[in-house]
């Protein structure tokens, strides 16, 4: 469980909260890569009643199969349109305004609609509001939390954007989510073991897309992962979910050939994993093993059981 929340995170929460009852539309952005893990579960607590539309940015990243199941699943949900883009397309960005109109009904025709965006950092918010506005207006930055406050600007096609801060929530519940956020970049490399990251991102690919991993580091197989006997591993404290077994790859070994494959191997053989590590996440980040989605809707876990208070008090007595 990450918890990772700085004071500019919760001024802007409460910026949020304070705005939204002036605000028509929802844009939230999300990387196209990990649509479930990068939606801020506390952004759509406070957005509940406005209309969303969805941006999945770095669409040219994204597998394009898995991109069409995530539309599909984001249209199907009452007041939520989805329209996956690259952020720099100006074609693609034309498709916005007419979208808010038609998520905002009916607004009176002496003002524009109003549009808050939103997302968690670095899934290309600020890009987004710079190809809208068709100048710099937003500071962008391959680095999380670039957006320190609100901004506004008026766009074409009677459309008034408030941009917000990127705001991650206080205590990122789903340990899967994490690691692929830290996959991304949009957690910073210092909040999660960096060759932990790795090595559960590698047995990820190994599952998910074994020829592009196998053909970009001309690997010559990809070791399957068995896990530790029960009495092997350590009981103290929580446990944490063996992410090997779940991918069924061992991510150790398949970033111990990666080092060795890119200047990571030390005096007397030993291979530099922080090396390997360095390698894989940059290139996953650049697009430079392809096309990737690293989730699909499967993957969104099952909502926590609600425990009836009224049977659980009738049990108990």
């Amino acid at each position: 469980m990450l918890g990772w929340f700085p004071g500019h995170m919760n001024k802007a929460r409460r910026q949020i909260k304070d705005a939204l009852p002036e605000i028509d539309v929802v844009i939230e952005v999300l990387d196209a890569r990990l649509p479930y893990s990068s939606a801020n579960p506390m952004l759509a607590e406070l957005t509940r009643h406005k209309p969303v539309l969805k941006i999945l940015s770095r669409a040219d990243l994204a597998d394009p199969e898995r991109t069409a199941e995530w539309v599909a699943f984001f249209d199907a949900q009452e007041d939520t349109r989805a329209l996956a883009i690259t952020t720099t397309n100006t074609r693609e960005l034309k498709k916005i305004p007419k979208l808010c109109h038609e998520l905002a009904g009916a607004v009176r025709a002496d003002r524009d609609v109003r549009v808050m965006v939103m997302g968690i950092p670095n899934v290309g918010k600020s890009t987004l509001i710079n190809g809208l506005a068709g100048r710099k207006i937003a500071k962008t930055g391959n680095e999380p939390a670039v957006t320190k406050r609100q901004q506004k600007v008026r766009i074409d096609g009677r459309v008034a954007l408030i941009d917000t801060p990127g705001v991650l929530w206080p205590k990122i519940e789903d340990q899967a989510s994490a690691y692929r956020l830290a996959a991304s970049g949009a957690i910073r490399d210092t909040a999660i073991e960096y060759t932990d990251v790795a090595i559960i991102t590698s047995a990820e690919l190994a599952k998910r897309y074994p020829t592009e991993l196998t053909a970009r580091y001309k690997l010559k197989a990809l070791p399957t992962y068995e896990a530790p006997i029960a009495q092997d591993v350590d009981a103290d404290g929580p446990q944490k979910p063996d992410f090997l077994a779940i991918a069924g790859f061992d991510g150790y070994a398949i970033l111990k050939e990666i080092a060795g494959k890119r200047g990571g191997l030390r005096p007397g053989g030993e291979a530099d994993l922080h090396r390997g590590a360095e390698v894989l996440l940059h290139e996953l980040r650049d697009g430079k093993l392809g096309r990737l989605t690293l989730e699909t809707p499967d993957d969104i876990p099952p909502p926590p059981l609600q425990i009836d208070e009224d049977s659980s008090a009738q049990s108990d007595a």
